[in-house]
């Protein structure tokens, strides 16, 4: 069964149709790649899909929920995460804090168990430390824990956006630019990460990414969309012989690019 099936969605802001009757499925257990130029419409789709935005018409399809519209809080629960380009953290608050703030409805929250039943309130906060702990080893960032959130790199914000991810019961992540201004060495953090909470915890991802080694790494299949539709899907090799994909993507750029990228590799 599909994770997500999106079906001939469109979003429009006045006369630009930054998605155009997308139609798409995202396999339950896959590392999906979803590339194209900028301007194609990739990150308004996972904003249509994520809840951010409303759709303009068109379905979105959660295994066999319709979740089209529904708000982010209301996918939240249903385990549909979405990521940003731009990592929102808790700056004046520790990593560990930051993770802690993740799991819903904690009875520290409600005032009457914080004024009669703390005890009930400070087993449930050992246990959440205890598993950001886990979630710090996990993503190797456990040297970092007492630092504020806004003093850690780049590539460490990234890795603590996924770390929240995995303070729920998650059951797709949608990622944008998740290397966008990270080194190679933390992207090969993150991509490890990304592979093993897919094959140990069985997380379905949707990535959004330009650097094609790190789609070619991890991702299968991929997703190429130009112009708010869905251009191909195949494994990267097939995306870039694809005639159609090198003429809309970027023009002959697209095919010099890959030429130079396989050059390299000599």
């Amino acid at each position: 069964m599909d994770m997500i099936r999106v079906e001939a969605l469109h979003k429009h802001f006045g006369g630009f149709h930054a998605v155009d009757g997308a139609s798409l499925s995202i396999a339950r257990g896959s590392i999906t790649g979803l590339i194209g130029p900028n301007g194609a419409g990739k990150t308004t789709l996972f904003n249509v899909i994520a809840g951010v935005l409303p759709p303009t018409s068109g379905k979105v399809f959660m295994g066999t929920d319709d979740i089209t519209g529904l708000p982010p809080h209301a996918l939240f629960d249903k385990g549909l995460l979405r990521t940003f380009q731009i990592a929102h953290e808790f700056h004046t608050m520790t990593v560990r804090e930051n993770l802690m703030m993740v799991p819903p409805r904690q009875s520290g929250e409600n005032l009457w168990s914080a004024w009669f039943e703390r005890g009930k309130v400070r087993l449930e906060e050992e246990e959440i430390r205890r598993r950001a702990d886990e979630v710090l080893k996990f993503l190797t960032i456990d040297h970092i824990a007492e630092q504020k959130a806004g003093q850690i790199s780049g590539g460490q914000k990234k890795l603590l956006e996924l770390g929240r991810t995995m303070m729920t019961d998650a059951k797709v992540v949608f990622l944008d630019e998740v290397g966008a201004g990270v080194n190679r060495t933390l992207l090969n953090t993150i991509a490890d990460a990304i592979v093993r909470l897919n094959q140990e915890r069985g997380y379905t991802f949707v990535v959004i990414e330009h650097d094609m080694d790190f789609i070619g790494r991890i991702c299968d299949p991929v997703i190429c969309m130009a112009e708010g539709k869905v251009l191909a899907e195949g494994t990267l090799d097939e995306i870039k012989a694809n005639e159609d994909v090198i003429e809309a993507y970027l023009g002959t750029g697209l095919k010099n690019k890959v030429v130079e990228q396989e050059e390299a590799t000599l």
